[in-house]
């Protein structure tokens, strides 16, 4: 059943519309009602009905006020029809401009309304339709990516692939959320989206069924996330009538991150449903309660000896990393997944220091072939150990470099603190440097006057923020570095070419 709402501060007329009208006939049921505007934008930002008849003149908030605020606030607002008396009628016209789809002339006649319900709910059902089709091949298309990377697939392209249709900053921070039964959720009309706005998660399958999510948990604390969660745990256990498990994993950043994710969400519910537990599980609980792997602890370890350019003590640690695979019966698959996050994992380090991993995984590969083509363990741990030893060195060249390096020091300082008031003589200061100088170096190193590359930052966040919150553009011109909004607009113009409001509004019907 479609739902309808009625809005109208005539009680008589509210009476006459609901049941004057055989709303089953055209396949609808009334979903609530209101008296006033501020009443009826919480009833239809709750009920989420299709179809949506409203009085203009209401206290509070007029019609067409309330019809503009639902199309800002709502990723897909329902239809709207005016119901207008003659002395109104020009603003019902203007109405029709404001996305409005419909209008009714007081005192409403039945045939009217049912003539005008014949020929808008084919419309509404043909958008549904067309919607939940689209829904479907973006869900498979979504599936299919979310799988290849939980899989252990990872490249440049994948990477690239899955920032774009799943709109995510190179820096995102994501978690996963695993839900048992799957029955519980719907893939093409996830319930999802009663507790995180749509652009911040993703819904998938993986190859055994279960239902997940990929979550974008920046914008979430952890209080909130623990009510959210709590109230989707509860709202699914009445809905399906059965006991709902989620598992979840901790927060990590980036897309190549969402297989670890997933593998940390996988092992809460391995644990717990062999325990026969039901309820809402975090990893960090279960680390904080088991004893670590053998081999997790070995990995570790060895990734502090390559940091650390420990060169002697790598090789007995490639040893007793791979005896602890073989004692614990890993399969080689399960093994060369590790090996492939150890990789990713070094040559992430690598270019955070301003390196060139392809400088030691090229001649590697060169060398051994493929991590995906070595077929015994003897190998694999001798691949390990030429990566592990290699990047040492590399590593600790970098390092070396970037000491010699101050501008290189000073950039990443101003890319992690831009938030906060930065100016270049304080800077200068904290590095020993002379202000003059370091200006004239950071614009060699950036191209960009040191105001510049700030304020580009700044204005960088800020459109981040603008699409994925709904912060006041004061608050976010604050919480990016500026504490003058105007300033802050007038440089976001400059920048980007619009003025904030217009940008976080284009944003919006982008998505609609």
């Amino acid at each position: 059943m479609l739902k309808v709402l009625i809005v109208d501060d005539e009680p008589w007329v509210l009476e006459g519309l609901r049941t004057m009208i055989d709303w089953e006939k055209f396949g609808y049921e009334v979903c609530g009602e209101a008296q006033n505007g501020t009443d009826a934008m919480r009833l239809i930002q709750e009920n989420k009905p299709e179809l949506v008849l409203t009085d203009i003149n209401m206290p509070v908030i007029n019609g067409l006020e309330l019809i503009t605020k639902l199309n800002e606030v709502m990723e897909k607002p329902p239809k709207f029809v005016i119901l207008s008396g003659y002395d109104d009628f020009k603003y019902a016209r203007t109405a029709l401009r404001q996305r409005v789809n419909e209008y009714l002339l007081k005192p409403i006649d039945d045939e009217e309304i049912e003539a005008l319900l014949s020929r808008i709910t084919p419309i509404i059902q043909n958008e549904i339709a067309s919607n939940e089709e689209f829904d479907k091949k973006q869900f498979f298309i979504v599936n299919n990516i979310i799988n290849r990377l939980i899989q252990g697939e990872y490249n440049e392209n994948l990477e690239l692939l899955t920032r774009n249709t799943l709109k995510l900053q190179a820096d995102a921070e994501l978690m996963c959320i695993l839900i048992e039964p799957s029955s519980s959720m719907n893939p093409f009309q996830p319930q999802i989206s009663d507790y995180f706005s749509e652009e911040h998660f993703c819904f998938f399958q993986d190859g055994s069924g279960r239902a997940g999510i990929i979550l974008q948990s920046a914008s979430i604390g952890n209080e909130s996330l623990e009510t959210i969660v709590n109230q989707m745990h509860s709202d699914l256990t009445e809905q399906s009538q059965e006991l709902v498990f989620l598992a979840l994993s901790s927060r990590m950043v980036g897309v190549s991150s969402i297989r670890e994710i997933y593998r940390q969400a996988l092992e809460v519910w391995k644990r717990k449903t062999h325990q026969q537990k039901r309820g809402v599980f975090y990893y960090s609980e279960l680390r904080s309660l088991k004893k670590e792997e053998p081999h997790e602890d070995h990995f570790r370890q060895l990734l502090h000896k390559v940091q650390t350019n420990d060169s002697e003590q790598i090789q007995p640690c490639v040893k007793e990393a791979f005896t602890a695979f073989v004692e614990n019966l890993l399969t080689l698959e399960v093994v060369k997944a590790k090996v492939a996050h150890l990789e990713l994992t070094i040559c992430r380090i690598i270019a955070q220091m301003n390196g060139d991993p392809d400088k030691i995984m090229t001649k590697l590969q060169q060398e051994y072939g493929n991590l995906g083509e070595l077929s015994d363990y003897f190998i694999l741990s001798r691949y390990v150990q030429n990566l592990c030893e290699r990047a040492a060195v590399y590593l600790s060249e970098l390092e070396q470099q970037n000491e010699q390096n101050t501008i290189y020091k000073v950039i990443q300082y101003v890319d992690r603190e831009f938030r906060n008031k930065l100016k270049l003589q304080d800077l200068a200061q904290q590095f020993h440097i002379n202000s003059t100088y370091l200006g004239q170096l950071f614009r060699k190193q950036t191209g960009q006057g040191f105001s510049e590359y700030l304020n580009a930052k700044r204005i960088e966040e800020a459109k981040s923020l603008l699409k994925r919150t709904q912060l006041k553009i004061s608050d976010i011109a604050v919480q990016v570095g500026f504490s003058n909004t105007d300033y802050f607009i007038d440089k976001f113009k400059l920048l980007v070419g619009v003025v904030p409001s217009v940008y976080k509004n284009e944003n919006k019907n982008q998505q609609l």
